[in-house]
């Protein structure tokens, strides 16, 4: 067997979708190119990642969750030496595993794995998918010998010599497959995608979600304004977790229970305005939206971009403010228009929405500049630059 065959890569993080989704989809990629390679994760056994990544076919190894103390209390005090101990068992896992290179992407599991990459003088790579990075990647970053991007500006200082580049965020296998079915037929896609949610495919259709729990503000907003909305386009409102009866109250009393259709009952009702708590196929109302409405999440505009679709982002007006700045590049080369939150209001829905669907050519432009900034290979090219960190050091 030659030495490149024998290459083991290991792969940290976890915690939410958003950081394990692009991990599975390096993995796969790193898999594709060279099929006898070694793929591990560590993780943690309270995050996405404890189910995710069995399920892919991985190895887990998982250590403590130990988030870095951001206020002076007795959590801070035990953190040096909790620290240490992580550190020292993610060491022995790289050891156990014969590692050659790390590949982090933020989170809990990823801080104790730069560290210990450091100590065993392991090539270090690392994917920021944000804007504005975490802390685990901003410490990362002090060691790091390859730093890929989903945007430019994240506020990382790499060590001298580092390579950056922006990548784009690796799409997980769902969205990279309709990126793949677009690129051959955009109208086949949508055909076939609106046959299975039950649309019409020569009808416009907006499509609003606020992620799996929800936005409760683009909730209210765009089903006080369904009578209008539903003059210019189809809806496909997905609500999240437990609001699904509200939204369905306020649009069947403003436009009659005719109109709506309700997708957690299995397509139930033969309405335009369709409404579900969550879509495990959101690839499918994706392929067939003209304009969505939605938070700015890093996913989220990643793979709205990759798929070049027009959209209103509203960013969480909570926290550091990251999802402001993750739309703002969009917004600024044209695929996306975004509003705060607090001025997303019934009023603001109903007056601009219809008009902008309505508006052909300038859905067709944004979904143009949407899609010019977008990036489709960013698995792809994370696979490489880590294939090569380990190549160099044979």
């Amino acid at each position: 067997m030659s030495v490149k065959a024998a290459v083991h890569v290991v792969l940290a993080g976890g915690g939410t979708a958003g950081h394990v989704n692009p991990l599975l989809a390096v993995a796969a990629a790193i898999k594709a190119q060279r099929p006898c390679a070694r793929v591990s994760v560590i993780g943690t056994a309270v995050g996405l990642e404890d189910r995710l990544v069995p399920q892919a076919g991985l190895a887990l190894d998982t250590i403590d969750k130990l988030p870095f103390p951001r206020r002076p209390n007795a959590q801070a005090l035990r953190f040096p030496s909790r620290w240490r101990r992580q550190v020292a068992h993610t060491k022995e896992i790289l050891q156990a595993r014969q590692a050659d290179v790390v590949v982090g992407f933020g989170g809990y599991a990823s801080a104790p794995a730069y560290r210990a990459a450091r100590r065993l003088g392991l090539p270090l790579a690392l994917h920021e998918q944000n804007a504005r990075a975490g802390m685990a990647n901003k410490l990362g970053a002090r060691w790091a010998d390859y730093i890929g991007t989903a945007y430019e500006n994240t506020g990382l200082k790499p060590r001298h010599g580092a390579r950056v580049e922006r990548v784009g965020l690796p799409l997980r296998p769902a969205i990279a497959d309709l990126c793949a079915q677009q690129v051959r037929s955009r109208d086949r896609t949508r055909r076939q995608a609106a046959e299975q949610l039950g649309l019409d495919p020569d009808r416009p259709v907006l499509v609003v979600t606020g992620g799996s729990l929800g936005a409760a503000s683009l909730n209210k907003a765009v089903a006080r304004s369904a009578e209008v909305l539903l003059d210019v386009a189809q809806v496909v409102h997905l609500t999240g977790k437990g609001k699904s009866d509200d939204v369905q109250e306020v649009v069947t009393r403003l436009v009659g229970q005719e109109a709506v259709n309700d997708l957690d009952q299995a397509h139930a009702g033969q309405g335009d305005y369709h409404i579900a708590a969550y879509l495990e196929r959101i690839d499918l109302a994706f392929a067939c939206a003209d304009l969505v409405i939605c938070r700015s999440g890093a996913g989220t505009v990643s793979e709205l971009t990759a798929l070049g679709l027009p959209a209103v982002y509203v960013p969480l007006p909570i926290g550091n403010g990251e999802q402001r700045f993750n739309a703002q590049p969009v917004v600024q080369t044209g695929g996306g228009i975004m509003i705060a939150d607090s001025e997303l209001t019934e009023e603001w829905v109903s007056a601009q929405v219809p008009a902008l669907i309505a508006d052909r050519d300038r859905l067709a432009a944004m979904g143009r500049a949407s899609w010019s900034y977008g990036i489709r290979d960013a698995a792809q090219t994370m696979a490489s630059r880590v294939l090569e960190l380990s190549d160099a050091r044979d």
